[in-house]
């Protein structure tokens, strides 16, 4: 996803009945909109209409990975115990707030450098680097939007990432270090790796293809977790003596079920807006690619559990869902369509394999978002060379493999600092109580405990 990068078809490889129908209609405009020296100037010109249709679609799309956030807050919390769902909930929506706000001030301009800020591996960031009245469109053949649009849409995938970590680490985190902890990554360490393909750094000049963040979202998301679980280490009575796994069952699976269709309706957004325009054919061919491999994905997690644990696991098909999903982010532009469905039957297997070895190496993920996004982030990026001829496979095993430890070594960084300086992690009374009295002195279903019953 690319700042102003060129996606798939221009309109000219559109259908020839739409070639024609832009010969005669305003709808569509001319091809190449001639640079305007106002707003004004522009929304007189025959190519407004067309910056108009694109740049709502783009809007929409953000909308639709907004979304997301609360499909992230439904999975999270129905999949933990409810004496911790206030928690969770307060969490996530600390994450979407902050997570703007810090875009705002650095991040963005750090992910999506110009001039000579940038060295191909790091750039510094800044606020917004435009004035308010300053619409800085982007008006060519590909990609028709305001500046405010492109803003809103990155910054709402930027959030995303700090979303990944707190289902990882949910149900013993300190509320106060895991809201310092998930700003710093977003606003600084997140933009680093996205500034190395989409803000054309070094991976971007080698050739390395991530079209909607495999890796750059969902693989460096994943590994900040796995950092961040490690350093806080598994919840009381997860794993006992003799290798032994406790399951925490989480409290509502209608709502997990919930969570995962928000996800899977703002994935459309997510990888549909990643066209950066509202291309008919780019559009649909991804709202396809992303379909078939979020549904082979559930049916492979479905038969694969069904098959290791003998019983057909929903948790385990929802996951399936989310990891078909986030194997087809990478490829979704240019992956066929049989391709998309075995991308995703290999995502939606790999994930309970992967679910399960982490356990078993106790590694306590309430969510498996370390194995969705992780594992399956790789997983996706790997599949662009596999299924189709957009990048070479080593330089897709170099980029996921140095986005993935970039992203696990800082989040181990600051996670350490956290822990010996405030603390990481609750204190064990207050973890078996629930983290919704302890830091917030509230329940999320009162009418439902037994301090109210009688």
């Amino acid at each position: 996803m690319k700042l102003r990068s060129q996606h798939l078809s221009s309109w000219l490889k559109v259908p020839v009945i739409f070639a024609l129908l832009a010969a005669f209609s305003p709808l569509f405009g001319q091809d190449e909109a001639p640079p305007y020296e106002s707003y004004e100037a522009f929304a007189e010109s025959g190519g407004f209409a067309l910056f108009t249709v694109n740049n709502l679609w783009l809007l929409i799309s953000a909308a639709l990975v907004f979304i997301m956030h609360l499909g992230f807050s439904c999975v999270e919390t129905g999949l933990t115990q409810s004496k911790n769902t206030v928690n969770i909930l307060f969490k996530n929506v600390f994450i979407i707030s902050a997570g703007i706000l810090g875009y705002a001030l650095y991040g963005f301009n750090a992910m999506y450098p110009s001039g000579d800020t940038f060295n191909n591996f790091f750039a510094f960031g800044s606020w917004f680097g435009v004035d308010n009245e300053d619409v800085t469109m982007v008006t060519d053949a590909y990609n028709n939007y305001t500046w405010w649009t492109d803003f809103i849409f990155q910054a709402m995938f930027a959030a995303t990432a700090a979303t990944i970590v707190s289902g990882a680490v949910a149900e013993r985190i300190k509320l106060g270090s895991f809201m310092i902890y998930a700003a710093l990554l977003v606003t600084f360490i997140y933009p680093i790796t996205g500034s190395w393909e989409w803000g054309y750094g070094w991976l971007d000049d080698r050739g390395f293809v991530d079209f909607a963040g495999s890796s750059l979202v969902h693989g460096f998301g994943g590994f900040a977790a796995l950092a961040a679980v490690i350093v806080l280490g598994p919840r009381a009575g997860k794993y006992l003596a003799g290798g032994k796994i406790k399951p925490i069952l989480g409290h509502s699976m209608p709502l997990a079920a919930i969570g995962v269709f928000l996800l899977w309706m703002g994935w459309y957004g997510f990888n549909g807006g990643s066209v950066l325009s509202a291309d008919p054919r780019g559009v649909s061919y991804v709202f396809v690619t992303t379909s078939l491999a979020a549904a082979s994905g559930a049916l492979g997690a479905m038969f694969t559990s069904w098959a290791l644990l003998k019983k057909p696991d929903l948790s385990m098909a929802l996951n399936g869902i989310l990891a078909g999903l986030v194997g087809i982010t990478a490829g979704a532009d240019v992956i066929g369509m049989a391709g998309s469905i075995v991308v995703g039957l290999i995502a939606g297997a790999l994930v309970v394999f992967s679910i399960i070895f982490f356990d078993k190496i106790k590694i306590d993920d309430p969510v498996g978002a370390i194995s969705v996004h992780g594992v399956c982030g790789i997983w996706g990026t790997v599949a662009v060379a596999i299924f189709s001829d957009a990048a070479p496979l080593g330089i897709q095993i170099i980029g996921t493999l140095s986005i993935s430890a970039f992203a696990f070594l800082a989040s181990f960084v600051l996670a350490t600092i956290i822990k010996v300086t405030i603390g990481f992690r609750v204190s064990a009374d207050e973890e078996a109580e629930g983290l919704d009295i302890g830091e917030h002195g509230a329940e999320a279903y009162p009418d439902f405990t037994p301090a109210h019953k009688g």
